[in-house]
């Protein structure tokens, strides 16, 4: 029913060493999956606005044994808010949090602006509300809404994958300047 980070990981076309956020990292169960996935090699900004999710999450991480996350407290709604360098990641994660946010094109925009040319924004979120099990009715951004508003930002869908029965999964690439 719910979108699984451990199934939903693989099917992004990331490799061991690559450097990705999580952005709206939240408890961290996409950061920790894709720290598993990404190796000690690897790194994983987990961003956050909320101070004490990042800093569970980290505790957590610490647990697992996992020292390639890196927390972020950071407002992914402001220009340039994550405080990345521009053109250094190879992916962006953002899973459920585009229904929340008040500033769905600057969310899409900083994450064009952290991904390396031809980087990769995969995007996950919910196919309806499920009479309120997900977001309320009114705040749902359907598939073709997502597709839209990556275009309007600089992002070309390239595949889609199962996220789970009640959400969608995309993968976009980020457009040839």
């Amino acid at each position: 029913m719910f979108s699984n980070p451990i199934q939903n990981v693989p099917r992004f076309g990331l490799k061991p060493g690559m450097k990705v956020a999580d952005f709206g990292s939240g408890s961290g169960t996409y950061a920790r999956e894709l720290a598993h996935f990404l190796g000690p090699d690897g790194k994983v900004y987990a961003v956050d606005i909320q101070r004490e999710l990042l800093n569970n999450l980290v505790a957590e991480a610490g647990r697992e044994g996992l020292r390639n996350i890196e927390p972020v407290w950071a407002d992914l709604e402001k220009v340039e808010g994550s405080n990345i360098p521009s053109n250094t990641l190879d992916a962006v994660v953002i899973s459920n949090i585009l229904f929340q946010v008040g500033n769905k094109e600057g969310l899409l925009r900083e994450a064009v602006r952290v991904t390396h040319p031809y980087g990769k924004v995969i995007l996950i979120d919910w196919i309806d509300s499920f009479g309120n099990l997900g977001p309320h009715q009114g705040s749902v951004v359907t598939r073709d809404d997502a597709v839209v508003l990556a275009d309007k930002v600089g992002l070309s869908l390239r595949s889609e994958f199962e996220a789970g029965s009640n959400h969608y999964g995309l993968i976009f690439e980020k457009k040839s300047q």
